[in-house]
């Protein structure tokens, strides 16, 4: 790394959210800190014999407000919530995007994307016409709407950001993986990064998919479906939605005048292998240590952690000892939340998800709650009930994939880079 790059860091300067719980950051926020849960019973057509019963729904979501209509009809439902919440971020960040910008850096924003699934309802409709009416039924962007890829250049070819695209298949932990990858990006010169994740996993096909995960909750109970860190957590309950951010560099952003709502300091990613929950204390900590190595920040100086809470007795475990691993007794003091107890797991999109939190407890100084949930069986102070107001300066995001990926990345407050 050369000293031009050194001086380089990736600000968060916009954040965008379509969630369970809200579309916006406002509405998503306010319905964090209160600690509502909104896990319900799912409704979609053709999932009502599915042993899956409880999910997060996006509800009274119209894709047509945010997406042009040509766009919607080439394009999944995951790739909808991209868009929206992709437009979201920019809006937030009023980063210049018109012809003037791209006349003087055509190649200057890029984009990046985690997906775990891609199109699956979109793909399912195209071969259920396929198989019921023949080949000259199905239309030409089956070949493109399914593919995990297709949000990273939906939202690219929309904005005619032409810089650094790609898309990061890296398990769960995608989401903060693809902000390393995003961050990166711009520590090598781009002027800013759009980047982010969101799934929509709760469609027939996709959660037949999915059945096959131990770690699936079939709770029939909304409010005991999805139960991190007590006695009786017996698995996690899916979600759709998620997040995007406009990343740029720092004193670029600061010279433009842009509020920069956070810093991403320090990035840390491994492998441990499918269902491995007891080996995932080792890999987790050793992502801990590379963000907090990259960060410079002392285990002592976490202030806030956005935990993985995955609700399966073995993994809670081994993410407990994990924390007490790298932080020490400082991990039985720092206040751990999560949030997604309330709206579920995104796959992808719930780190996601989970770094706008972060981002936004920094900001406005509260920590929001763990829903459904009153106790801990760990020795964490794992925040229930209410918001705790704070005043945290670093928070800790912790995501791990069902199929072995673990990540960690370290936010700062803007205010204090």
């Amino acid at each position: 790394m050369n000293r031009s790059q050194a001086r380089r860091r990736a600000a968060v300067t916009g954040i965008g959210v379509v969630a369970p719980n809200g579309v916006g950051t406002d509405q998503y926020w306010k319905a964090t800190c209160e600690g509502t849960s909104v896990l319900a019973p799912i409704d979609r057509e053709g999932c009502e014999q599915s042993p899956l019963r409880i999910a997060g729904l996006i509800k009274g979501f119209d894709a047509a407000q945010f997406v042009e209509e040509r766009i919607l009809v080439a394009t999944d439902r995951f790739t909808h919530y991209a868009l929206a919440a992709a437009g979201l971020a920019l809006a937030d960040s009023e980063l210049p995007v018109d012809a003037e910008r791209d006349a003087d850096d055509p190649f200057g924003i890029g984009v990046v994307t985690a997906a775990g699934s891609g199109g699956g309802e979109f793909g399912q409709g195209e071969l259920q016409q396929l198989w019921s009416q023949g080949p000259h039924h199905v239309g030409p962007y089956q070949s493109i709407a399914w593919f995990y890829a297709a949000s990273t250049g939906q939202i690219s070819i929309r904005g005619g950001f032409k810089g650094p695209c790609g898309v990061v298949a890296s398990d769960e932990a995608g989401g903060l993986d693809a902000l390393a990858h995003a961050a990166r990006d711009v520590v090598r010169g781009t002027t800013a990064v759009v980047v982010g994740a969101a799934e929509a996993p709760i469609a027939p096909y996709s959660m037949v998919c999915q059945l096959g995960y131990p770690e699936l909750s079939t709770a029939t109970d909304a409010k005991r479906a999805y139960l991190p860190f007590t006695e009786q957590a017996s698995g996690f309950a899916p979600a759709e939605g998620g997040a995007f951010f406009v990343l740029e560099d720092e004193a670029t952003a600061r010279a433009r005048g842009a509020r920069i709502r956070a810093v991403l300091a320090g990035h840390g990613a491994t492998f441990t292998g499918a269902s491995r929950w007891a080996e995932s204390r080792d890999g987790l900590a050793h992502a801990m240590r590379g963000a907090l190595a990259e960060a410079n920040c002392a285990p002592e100086e976490v202030d806030v952690v956005f935990a993985d809470a995955l609700a399966v007795p073995d993994a809670d475990r081994a993410e407990a000892l994990a924390l007490a691993d790298v932080l020490g007794k400082h991990a039985a003091r720092v206040p751990v939340t999560a949030p997604k107890a309330g709206i579920g797991r995104a796959y992808c999109g719930g780190s996601a998800l989970d770094t706008a939190s972060a981002a936004l407890c920094l900001e406005q100084g509260l920590i929001p709650p763990t829903p459904n949930v009153s106790g801990c069986a760990y020795d964490l102070d794992l925040v229930t009930g209410f918001a705790r107001a704070a005043a945290p300066r670093t928070a800790l995001v912790l995501s791990r994939g069902l199929m072995g990926s673990n990540s960690a990345v370290l936010l700062r407050l803007g205010s204090e880079s």
